[in-house]
């Protein structure tokens, strides 16, 4: 039985932007999980912490790249991030996306 501690390491936060919004609204939830994660955990974790059944998950990985800063004029490396967007069955919610509409 897997314990909600090792599923924080996989999820790390909701994304809260427009567009998730307007994916929520068809059922499709996008989270920024562990860059090592596979879509088995993925799945697994929503489903452990948030009680509901994932139909399908879609990810995307961005590498890490170089900026320059604006504020020092220096080089910086951003670190490599990875997002996945959980489609859930129809008539579930994940409650934190529906109480920051509120």
């Amino acid at each position: 039985m897997s314990t909600p501690l090792i599923h924080q390491n996989t999820i790390i936060k909701p994304v809260v932007t427009e567009k998730s919004y307007a994916l929520a609204a068809m059922d499709k939830y996008v989270f920024q999980v562990a860059p090592s994660a596979s879509k088995y955990q993925i799945k697994k974790a929503i489903q452990d912490l948030f009680k509901v059944d994932v139909l399908s998950i879609n990810t995307i990985k961005h590498a890490a790249r170089k900026i320059r800063s604006t504020k020092t004029g220096r080089h910086i490396t951003l670190p490599v991030s990875k997002k996945a967007i959980v489609h859930i069955k129809k008539g579930q919610k994940i409650e934190i996306f529906n109480a920051l509409k509120a």
